[in-house]
């Protein structure tokens, strides 16, 4: 039985229907590159089931994400020099959820931002760029 939203963009990755820079996968989550990053390396994780939000998933489902984000955002930052990172999770509309999908988001921060503290400009990301950072990111991984 699938368990996607065909209307959903993150349901779409889920399915390899739309371009991506996937940095892990297993039989519950996903992780990739955001495609209009905040900085540099900035990824998702998501579950293969869709939910709306948070409040939608099984706690042991919501624990079992969390798991990923220090093993993701340390490949992530290993690859990229990055000196932080942020993470973060919205849900609902008010609280800025853009894609109504559950999703935690990972964004390295570097020293040297010259907005310190507030959030860079989001931009388009170039496809071939991401992929190979993601390569870079999978590598990592599997050394971890």
């Amino acid at each position: 039985m699938d368990k996607t939203n065909e209307k959903c963009i993150f349901c779409k990755i889920i399915n390899k229907t739309l371009p991506n820079a996937i940095i892990y996968e297993d039989e519950k989550f996903l992780a990739f590159l955001d495609r209009y990053p905040i900085n540099y390396g900035h990824s998702l994780i998501i579950p293969k089931v869709h939910f709306d939000n948070i409040l939608e998933m099984p706690p042991d489902l919501v624990g079992e994400m969390y798991t990923l984000v220090p093993h993701i955002a340390r490949a992530i930052i290993n690859s990229i020099n990055g000196n932080g990172f942020n993470v973060s999770q919205n849900n609902g509309r008010s609280a800025n959820q853009i894609i109504p999908h559950v999703h935690v988001h990972i964004i390295p921060r570097f020293l040297l931002e010259k907005n310190k503290g507030q959030w860079p400009m989001r931009k388009i990301a170039n496809m071939d760029e991401l992929k190979d950072l993601a390569n870079s990111i999978i590598e990592k991984i599997k050394r971890s």
